[in-house]
């Protein structure tokens, strides 16, 4: 890579693109390889970038297409146990919130956003959000990235990581419950500190 001003700026996201990677890949020499590939992408197509978007949008862009294609590239499963103790202990969490009738629980019960749109729009939600998603069991959040991020069918997550339907149903669902609680706690809740 050249020593330009976009090169040190695109070098400048290669940590947080290299995490992502590792997170989806499972592999530290793929990841390594998907990176150095998105970034000499954006390096070729900086002139294209036109700043319509965010930097960091488009560079996560360029990495998630390479992962993608990484992920489908390689064919390849893998092996993963039923239950990780990790995800039952969530399961346990997850059941604290609710009374015996299924109702929630006073302390379990969700508080009030606020206005969602004006959240969203707030740099430091999204910093909370990365810590939240950093809490969660590392195959959870690699499911639910791969869902929501990556933009996968659970079909394909499925035969990639080689999990039943219902299995992968049941991992987006802890997902979303515990970045729902950590969401609650660290950052609706006014209080300001990430999980």
């Amino acid at each position: 890579m050249t020593d330009t001003p976009q090169a040190e700026l695109i070098s400048s996201f290669r940590p947080q693109m290299l995490k992502f990677a590792r997170l989806q890949l499972q592999d530290d020499a793929a990841a390594e390889d998907v990176v150095q590939e998105a970034m000499e992408s954006a390096l070729r197509g900086v002139e294209r970038f036109g700043g319509r978007s965010a930097l960091k949008t488009w560079l996560f862009t360029i990495v998630r297409h390479k992962v993608i294609d990484a992920l489908r590239e390689r064919g390849r499963s893998v092996q993963v146990s039923s239950l990780e103790r990790d995800e039952a202990d969530m399961d346990e969490a997850f059941e604290t919130l609710f009374r015996d009738n299924g109702h929630w629980s006073p302390a379990g019960r969700p508080r009030a956003w606020g206005d969602p749109e004006e959240a969203l729009a707030q740099r430091q939600f999204w910093q909370v959000f990365e810590t939240c998603l950093e809490v969660l069991p590392a195959r959870t959040a690699r499911v639910f990235m791969m869902r929501e991020f990556l933009g996968l069918e659970t079909d394909e997550i499925c035969t990639t990581l080689q999990l039943s339907i219902n299995n992968c149903n049941v991992i987006l669902h802890r997902a979303r419950a515990g970045l729902r609680q950590c969401l609650s706690t660290g950052w609706f809740a006014g209080e300001g500190a990430p999980c």
